[in-house]
């Protein structure tokens, strides 16, 4: 059966009768060992860890990574420099970041680290926006407008690439907004990053947002770019996230598994599975689970088991009713087919696959169907005893515990 005969069996709202044109070229900027380092939950994983983590993240075609924050001190700027000379060393396609703030001494520190590298590092000048900030902070805009020009000119003057971010910009005024983002495209900037730094915003929110920064952009004639950077702290991050590429932003952020302070961040892995099953992406992500494997293991995160596309249930059923038309559709010869009958994603598409277990929930066909994918014939007798003893207990049976039934049969 192809591809197109296994499209036609299914009919996709999400596609039907859809009026919004496909993006053109999306960008992912991965913020795992900046932003994400920032939760109280996560440990900052070894250097040896970092490189694995990055090169991982070339794997799936991610275009940026930050790899730091250069002013927090010493150890940070090392892990920077390691990793930049990481990426050219390899000539790796992705592209190195460092986070500083609007102050001229930060970016000094990130210059120090580019001198050593001998190669640019973009710098990703960020300020608060929101009144509520301001107020906390005793700002006001003329210090903020100050801060931007200081800033973004220094880093221009000394040929680091620029990304403008403004904290918080989904509760900023509009006005403010307007005048900070035109300053830094005057003094160079040639990207602005929009940030829903507290998880506020909704995806209606969002796509006002980004069409008025877009508006913003036009007005200055510069080729600049619109960055889109989430937090998940209503659950609304993947959501904002489209909202934003169909606005017109041409690059999102994220981290793997969505760590990061508070709720988190958008999860990037999650990024890369809704982008590719909505067209808008080609990239490889047979790598997926194992970039959050290995990111879930250096900062002491555990994967929830109901996680999607990468959590242990993600593609393994127990019910006798899903487990018996997964079976059938296997039986067909199409793994397509069996990947897709009870299930939103392919698991094939990230290098995994179904799992049928036997427990409480299932039917005879689970047990019938796990005895068969390891080569043990399922006589009847066999099969009562492990049916009956699943449905004596109240969870899945283990590998163990049927093996045991499978070996005293005789």
């Amino acid at each position: 059966m192809t591809k197109l005969v296994i499209k036609k069996l299914i009919y996709d709202w999400n596609t039907h009768a859809s009026k919004k044109s496909k993006p053109k070229k999306i960008e992912f900027d991965d913020e795992t060992l900046r932003d994400g380092l920032q939760s109280p939950s996560v440990m900052d994983p070894p250097i040896e860890a970092k490189i694995k983590i990055l090169h991982l993240m070339e794997d799936l075609g991610i275009d940026k990574v930050d790899i730091g924050l250069p002013a927090s001190g010493e150890r940070a700027r090392q892990d920077i420099l390691t990793l930049a000379k990481e990426i050219y060393n390899n000539k790796m396609k992705i592209k190195p970041s460092g986070a500083v703030r609007t102050m001229v001494k930060d970016i000094q520190s990130l210059l120090e680290v580019c001198d050593k590298l001998g190669h640019p590092i973009e710098a990703d000048i960020f300020v608060g926006s929101s009144p509520i900030r301001q107020y906390a902070e005793d700002w006001n805009l003329d210090k903020l407008l100050k801060f931007t020009e200081e800033s973004v000119s220094f880093a221009v003057k000394n040929r680091l690439p620029v990304m403008y971010v403004t904290e918080d910009t989904t509760r900023a005024d509009p006005k403010i907004v307007q005048k900070l983002y035109t300053l830094a495209i005057e003094c160079g900037a040639k990207r602005i990053c929009v940030c829903d730094t507290v998880g506020h915003i909704t995806p209606t929110g969002v796509y006002n947002l980004i069409r008025f920064v877009k508006k913003v952009v036009d007005k200055t004639k510069k080729n600049v770019k619109i960055d889109w950077h989430g937090h998940r702290d209503r659950g609304l991050c993947l959501a904002n996230s489209i909202a934003a590429i169909e606005a017109g932003a041409t690059r999102v952020h994220g981290t793997a598994l969505g760590i990061g302070e508070r709720c988190g961040n958008t999860p990037m892995d999650l990024l890369l599975v809704n982008f590719r099953l909505l067209g808008w992406i080609k990239n490889d992500l047979s790598k997926l689970a194992e970039y959050c494997s290995v990111v879930s293991k250096a900062v002491g995160v555990p994967i929830a088991n109901n996680y999607p596309v990468v959590g242990k249930d993600a593609f393994r059923t127990v019910s006798g009713i899903h487990a018996a038309a997964i079976i059938k559709a296997e039986e067909k010869g199409e793994k397509e087919l069996t990947d897709l009958v009870y299930s939103g994603v392919p698991a094939g598409m990230f290098g995994l696959s179904q799992k049928i277990e036997i427990g409480f929930m299932s039917g005879v066909s689970n047990v019938i169907y796990w005895l068969k994918k390891r080569n043990i014939n399922p006589e009847k007798s066999l099969v009562d005893k492990i049916f009956n003893l699943a449905k004596s207990t109240n969870r899945i049976l283990t590998d163990e515990e049927i093996m045991q039934l499978v070996n005293s049969k005789s």
